[in-house]
């Protein structure tokens, strides 16, 4: 018996909207439903050497640099620093360069050493103290706009 072929169309299958390159146009690919913002982000780059540390006690210092939907701190502190307990409508990302910290956090004491990440939600009452002299990078989104007005009492000496 001879092989019959199925009829079967070979059109192309359409590439979603997500995957086409528009003649012209960058073909990176951007994750469907996020916004497009109208207002062009602005590309910086800063040296952390070039940002002020701002003193706040005698055992506490900070730098941060702020995006248009993010913030990156650098934070310094002195063994025996204490954090008091606060909240934030924002959401934080600690991760320790050097050192170590106790957070009080959701009814647990948590220590985070060099290396480790902590992720706070908005809103979580947190309080923490340098167990050693330490650095961490603090990630806020939004960006903290009680750090950059200085409305941060609960950081500053008396």
């Amino acid at each position: 018996m001879p092989q019959v072929k199925s009829a079967r169309r070979s059109t192309p299958k359409k590439k979603s909207r997500a995957g086409r390159a528009r003649a012209g146009k960058s073909s990176v690919f951007r994750q469907r439903g996020a916004p497009i913002r109208k207002l062009k982000a602005e590309l910086k780059h800063i040296p952390w050497n070039k940002v002020e540390i701002e003193e706040l006690n005698p055992l506490l210092g900070r730098q941060f640099i702020v995006g248009r939907e993010i913030m990156v701190a650098r934070v310094i502190m002195k063994k025996g620093c204490i954090v008091p307990e606060h909240y934030h409508v924002n959401e934080q990302v600690t991760y320790i360069l050097e050192g170590a910290l106790k957070f009080w956090i959701d009814g647990k004491e948590i220590v985070v050493n060099a290396g480790e990440v902590l992720t706070i939600p908005s809103n979580m009452p947190h309080r923490a103290e340098a167990l050693v002299d330490t650095v961490d990078l603090d990630v806020f989104s939004p960006p903290r706009r009680d750090w950059m007005e200085k409305d941060d009492r609960y950081l500053r000496s008396k």
